[in-house]
């Protein structure tokens, strides 16, 4: 298993052939399957909620205020996405504001030089930027205002084809990582081995992933996945309509340079089905 930096990196990766499964936000998802990558999201890994946030400098105390200022995100992340979805719903134009594009590591370097005045992040880098800034939006305040975001494990087309039974034990898996959690959240304590091992997967300490998973809105029930809320309803489903509405910003933002008529094929239920099947 390999640690990215975004995912941007992940879908460069899948790209090259070297990794067939990723966990990837909506923003990169969405401007890969625009340029032809073929993934299929199976299992949804997080939605918009306060494990990313907007965080700024304490004199900026509400969104207009960014205006004129320096941010930072990492390049077409669900946290680069929204920033830019914030400045266009404040009117601020990108020649108002600076925004920078540049991996999460180097973003807590330059906010701790000083060389910046706020960053759309997720953790490790939250909790480094939170220590002396402040949140000024989560990632659920943004997904109110009009731009909702969501994460999903995805495989390649020709890798879910070839290895369904893997997939369905995948999403088996990590489904009950998650029920795990929900329903015996007392005993993922910072010094349990699940916390310690999420920690080594972000290159986290065991507080701050342990003070992240409190924070973390719940992943939505395998039960819901599988309906037309997320994964479900090809066209119709929530992950094709998030993908298409991003990706319509996305080509308004220049970011990339056309649109699929339709989302759906991107979005699979059927090993979701299987896996909530293997749980009863």
């Amino acid at each position: 298993m390999a640690r990215f930096n975004s995912g941007a990196d992940i879908f460069a990766a899948i790209a090259s052939g070297d990794v067939q499964i990723g966990d990837v936000g909506s923003s990169p998802f969405a401007a890969a399957v625009s340029r032809g990558i073929d993934v299929k999201a199976f299992f949804i890994s997080f939605v918009s909620g306060d494990g990313e946030a907007l965080v700024v400098r304490p004199d900026i105390k509400t969104p207009a205020d960014l205006k004129g200022k320096k941010l930072a995100a990492a390049p077409v992340s669900t946290d680069h996405y929204q920033l830019l979805a914030v400045l266009k719903q404040e009117g601020i134009s990108e020649k108002e504001t600076q925004v920078i594009a540049i991996p999460q590591p180097e973003i807590v370097a330059a906010w701790k030089r000083g060389d910046i005045d706020g960053a759309f992040v997720w953790d490790p880098a939250l909790t480094e930027l939170k220590k002396d800034g402040k949140v000024l939006l989560t990632s659920g305040d943004v997904a109110k205002r009009g731009a909702p975001t969501f994460s999903a494990i995805v495989a390649t087309g020709d890798f879910a084809k070839e290895h369904p039974d893997f997939i369905t034990q995948y999403a088996h898996l990590v489904d009950g990582y998650f029920k795990s959690y929900q329903n015996d959240g007392a005993n993922w304590t910072v010094d349990s081995e699940s916390v310690k091992l999420i920690a080594k997967l972000q290159g986290n300490t065991p507080d701050n992933a342990f003070e992240q998973l409190k924070s973390t809105v719940g992943v939505p029930p395998i039960e819901e996945q599988v309906t037309d809320k997320w994964l479900g309803g090809g066209d119709k489903s929530g992950v094709a309509k998030i993908l298409k509405d991003t990706a319509d910003f996305l080509k308004d933002q220049k970011k990339i340079t056309a649109v699929k008529e339709s989302y759906g094929e991107f979005a699979d239920p059927q090993y979701a089905e299987a896996a909530r099947t293997l749980s009863n």
